[in-house]
């Protein structure tokens, strides 16, 4: 049993990319409740790419799930929705992790990208080019965190892409 007294942060409100974790909430619930356009009334004309929209979802799905399960489960005792890392944080380079640096924001990406080509949705591919330049910065303000704690981390990230194995 830890009996040491546990030390509560000390730090401003927003020091930790708190400012982050509420502009995230509010993309996805902007995502969720965005209107379908243009509306898909017109089925006649996407009708022919059926089998590449549903074949996309489920690449795209099934890609989000195996990054999404396979990062949360790699890095589970240093979880935390705040970009800045944990004080028991341990850089993690291999699974999932030797594929892209951010195997969880890659996760909802993917799974957005997948949702709006689905549905043939400009509006929904405009709100996840918006995510992907969201999670970049989130994603550059983390980094810059884990630099700090760990070193290593820079070469790391040299030969390890952010968020699509291979190319970016």
């Amino acid at each position: 049993m830890n009996t040491e007294p546990s030390q509560k942060s000390t730090a401003a409100w927003g020091k930790k990319g708190e400012y982050l974790v509420v502009l995230q909430v509010a993309l996805l619930s902007a995502f969720i409740f965005l209107p379908f356009y243009p509306v898909s009334s017109g089925f006649e004309l996407i009708e022919p790419l059926s089998f590449f929209r549903w074949t996309t979802l489920i690449v795209c799905w099934v890609i989000a799930i195996l990054f999404g399960t396979l990062g949360l489960h790699q890095i589970k005792h240093s979880l935390t929705p705040l970009p800045y890392p944990v004080e028991r944080n341990q850089l993690v380079t291999t699974g999932i992790y030797a594929l892209v640096r951010h195997p969880l924001y890659s996760s909802q990406l993917f799974a957005a990208f997948g949702w709006s080509f689905f549905h043939m949705s400009l509006s929904h591919l405009l709100m996840t080019g918006s995510g992907f330049l969201f999670f970049s910065y989130k994603a550059s303000r983390e980094e810059q965190w884990l630099t700090e704690r760990h070193p290593e981390y820079a070469d790391y990230a040299r030969y390890v892409k952010k968020f699509i194995p291979y190319i970016y």
